[in-house]
């Protein structure tokens, strides 16, 4: 697992974003963030946790939020860490990422990582997004990974989950994205259950629909993709 600062003001609070499969810096970095110091989590082709421990002393409050299959990833490791957390939010994941009912179906999941070619990257970049706009957005910012550390990733993975099984739940707040086409909007409900969720119309790649990571904290109301 690798981190990068997104956003270091030294401000009182920081966030911690656990991000999905095959993900870098690269699509977040234009995402502005005015209160809060940032810390992004990616690449889990091992799943060594980054040293956590000074953060708690250097903010008055952290928080968390994790996407795609950094939700699994986030449960699984900070399961004993969740009190340092203000809040913890997940966006567009579950605590059982490979599964046919609550999260991915296996099937699918093996066929990403027996086909996989820089074609089926473009697919599944594509697959992410809903809206033209949304979509050149990310192209112009994508992620600079080579395939075939991508791949190892996503073959890490499915390797960590038949290891470890489903992750704990440690989020108060869980966002589902209706028009995901990577974790199945009604497989997302079905793994928090439906009084447990908030439903916002947004793809599986929802972060610009949020004028900054401060909205995303605010609440899913301010969602607004454009």
């Amino acid at each position: 697992m690798r981190t990068c600062w997104l956003t270091k003001r030294h401000s009182s609070s920081c966030l911690l974003f656990f991000a999905g499969w095959g993900m870098d810096p690269e699509p977040f970095r234009i995402i502005p963030s005015q209160d809060y110091d940032l810390v992004m989590v990616y690449d889990y082709r091992d799943l060594q946790l980054p040293d956590l421990d000074a953060l708690p002393a250097d903010y008055r409050h952290l928080h968390l939020v994790a996407w795609s299959m950094g939700v699994w990833a986030a449960g699984l490791l900070l399961a004993e860490k969740r009190e340092i957390f203000t809040t913890a939010t997940a966006v567009n994941g579950t605590l059982t990422p490979i599964d046919d009912r609550c999260g991915i179906d296996d099937r699918t999941f093996t066929g990403m990582i027996d086909t996989f070619s820089e074609a089926s990257q473009e697919q599944f970049y594509s697959a992410m997004l809903s809206d033209r706009a949304a979509a050149e957005r990310f192209r112009a910012h994508r992620p600079r990974r080579r395939p075939e550390n991508v791949l190892a990733e996503l073959v890490s993975l499915r390797q960590a989950y038949r290891q470890h099984g489903p992750a704990r739940d440690i989020f108060a707040r869980k966002i589902v994205g209706s028009r995901d086409r990577i974790f199945p909007a009604r497989n997302q409900v079905r793994s928090w259950g439906k009084e447990n969720c908030t439903v916002i119309k947004a793809p599986h790649f929802p972060f610009y629909g949020w004028q900054s990571w401060d909205h995303l904290l605010a609440g899913a109301r301010t969602y607004a993709p454009r």
